[in-house]
């Protein structure tokens, strides 16, 4: 008797794989399940074969090399057999998204510009950090990352960014998002944000931090710890089939959790072909709600979380936003790619060093 249990383990499961996915259930748009039943077939007119056991073997972590024997028990190799199968399902979901959310997936070579760019982002801050102290203005910060970005050979996206007038936002204390640097001084205890997006070789990686200026305080150190992990749970979340609900929700109960409030108005973003593109990723919601996701979305994740309430005040230069209660706010950002098993950073930065590395100065990491 052919059982249910038999035809995942047999059939669903290896057919899935041939095209790219960890299991059947991963495949979840019209045109991955057509792809996906076509390969059942071949499969289930094997399946007594003795090359079918053997050949399922040759696959390694789960992952099927191009010259690997076909997990479908052709006995031919997975790049003239199954594999264009797996290429035309990414074609179908990339004019599926684009038709349907305006969402541009990405292929291969385009997350590698972005990954590219994206650790040009993190040297950034890793550059920054080094000279954060007190006394310093946040035009210093600015300079500094002007400088050390078109050395690169990258241009800064914020320069000039719909009217915005420098290189890279500084956010002290109160600001939740969009500071322009200036004159402001740097104070001992004061947190900062610093966020930066560099644009190399055509391709944009996104991704901030918040930094103790000296000793922080009790309240500094609980709103940057709590930034810091809304950003890790929200990354958690992202792996094909989950939705960008699930993002928001995560990072909305662990914010609430600790009586922090999470910022509605400003979300997360596609980007990588450009500064902003679709979707929105906002850092509230409900679990198996929104967009589902795919491989190949990129985009940001980037709470912004508030030590006192939610509601914000945006200033005369329609850009810098605080909070309305003068409450600390922190935020942590980074690039994501989904990948066909789950998530990778493409602006790596560890979320789980000591909290006291973000102290900036000439002893930051």
């Amino acid at each position: 008797m052919f059982t249910e249990r038999q035809w995942v383990i047999d059939i669903l499961n290896p057919a899935a794989e041939c095209i790219g996915f960890s299991d059947y259930k991963t495949c979840f748009s019209i045109a991955q399940i057509v792809i996906l039943f076509g390969s059942c077939y071949k499969i289930s007119r094997r399946r007594s074969g003795a090359s079918f056991g053997r050949n399922i073997m040759t696959s390694v972590n789960g992952k099927t090399g191009r010259n690997d024997f076909c997990p479908c028990g052709s006995g031919r190799k997975y790049k003239t057999c199954c594999l264009p199968a797996k290429d035309r399902a990414f074609y179908l979901m990339k004019q599926q998204y684009l038709r349907q959310y305006r969402i541009r997936l990405k292929d291969p070579k385009d997350v590698e510009g972005i990954r590219s760019a994206g650790s040009l982002a993190v040297a950034s801050l890793d550059y920054i950090a080094h000279h954060l102290a007190p006394e310093i203005t946040t035009e210093y910060i600015n300079s500094l990352i002007h400088d050390f970005i078109t050395s690169q050979g990258a241009t800064p996206a914020p320069l000039n960014y719909m009217g915005f007038p420098k290189s890279a936002c500084t956010s002290v204390n109160e600001v939740v998002c969009h500071g322009i640097p200036g004159k402001r001084v740097l104070r001992e205890g004061d947190i900062i944000n610093v966020d930066v997006t560099p644009i190399l070789n055509g391709y944009y990686a996104d991704a901030n931090k918040t930094f103790f200026i000296g000793s922080p305080g009790v309240d500094a150190e609980k709103i940057v710890s709590a930034a810091r992990e809304c950003l890790k749970r929200g990354i958690a979340m992202v792996k094909p089939g989950n939705t960008v609900g699930d993002i928001g929700w995560a990072i909305q109960e662990y914010a609430e959790s600790l009586k922090c409030s999470v910022v509605r108005e400003y979300t997360g973003h596609g980007v990588g072909y450009a500064f902003h593109e679709p979707p929105e990723i906002p850092h509230i919601g409900q679990r198996d709600t929104g967009i589902v996701l795919v491989p190949g979305m990129v985009f940001t994740i980037e709470p912004m979380i508030n030590l006192g309430g939610p509601d914000l005040r945006l200033l005369d230069d329609n850009w810098t936003v605080l909070t309305v209660d003068r409450s600390l706010s922190a935020q942590f950002e980074q690039t994501v790619v989904v990948t066909d098993d789950g998530v990778e950073t493409l602006t790596p930065y560890n979320l789980e060093e000591p909290l006291l590395s973000l102290i900036g100065g000439p002893a930051a990491p």
